[in-house]
């Protein structure tokens, strides 16, 4: 250890901020699992001491949760954890309308929605938090992303998904695709935002290469937790590479 760290006094924590994971032993593809780790680091790096937690099909629900983040699955997936979630909505919705930060990932942006109808035809009904529908579909939109949003600036990701959603009034877009696809074909949309919820299609994961939307998440929580937000000072070095080899990727 350097002696001028063994007598520099730890700093005392601004409180702790608890990160439940919805689902990841079935929700957890093209690297979800890293917007939790992503959040745990710059709980950290803000002073705040950060507690990670899980949550999957069968379990209590975790008390004092501060931010839920929930990732992307395989059809199969979503009909693992589908009776579980049914259960769990209106204690979803309840977190949702008091204001709860929460980032939804791909299929769980679409079952957070009114349902997700497969391409075999088989009706997923979701639980209404977001007022959207998916269908799914032979097309399969890939590739990588660039979004403008009002609230993010740039956001980067890489796209992986056959259903197509469709926002109603009831909820805004993320923001407006620059590259890539989006929620759909057609609309050039992508995400959708309500309340303190996120949620999008995008992966790779999303957080590491968009600190923005992190610590929106973070500043959010700790709002509603304590009453105030004192930042820290995050390295966004690593970050900043990663958004500029991202954006020069071709789609």
């Amino acid at each position: 250890m350097n002696p001028a760290e063994a007598t520099t006094p730890a700093r005392a924590s601004k409180g702790t901020i608890r990160v439940v994971q919805l689902y990841p032993r079935d929700m957890n593809i093209y690297g979800d699992w890293g917007n939790a780790l992503v959040l745990q680091r710059r709980i950290a790096w803000h002073g705040y001491t950060p507690e990670l937690l899980e949550y999957n099909v069968g379990d209590d629900w975790p008390e004092d949760a501060d931010i839920l983040v929930g990732g992307g699955g395989q059809d199969s997936g979503q009909l693992i954890i589908q009776d579980d979630l049914q259960t769990r909505a209106p204690l979803l919705k309840a977190l949702a309308e008091e204001g709860m930060p929460m980032l939804v990932i791909c299929g769980l942006y679409q079952l957070f929605g009114r349902f997700f109808k497969t391409h075999t035809g088989t009706e997923i009904p979701g639980i209404g938090i977001l007022d959207v529908e998916t269908r799914g579909t032979d097309e399969r939109l890939i590739g990588n992303v660039k979004v403008a949003t009002p609230e993010f600036g740039e956001v980067l990701g890489y796209e992986n998904h056959s259903g197509q959603t469709t926002l109603g009034p009831g909820v805004r877009p993320l923001g407006t695709v620059a590259k890539g696809t989006g929620n759909n074909s057609s609309d050039g949309h992508e995400g959708a935002r309500y309340r303190n919820v996120v949620a999008s299609y995008l992966h790779g994961s999303l957080l590491p290469k968009n600190p923005a939307i992190a610590d929106f998440l973070i500043r959010t929580a700790a709002e509603r937790k304590f009453g105030t937000f004192a930042p820290g000072e995050p390295d966004d070095h690593f970050a900043e590479l990663a958004r500029q080899h991202a954006a020069r990727r071709p789609r």
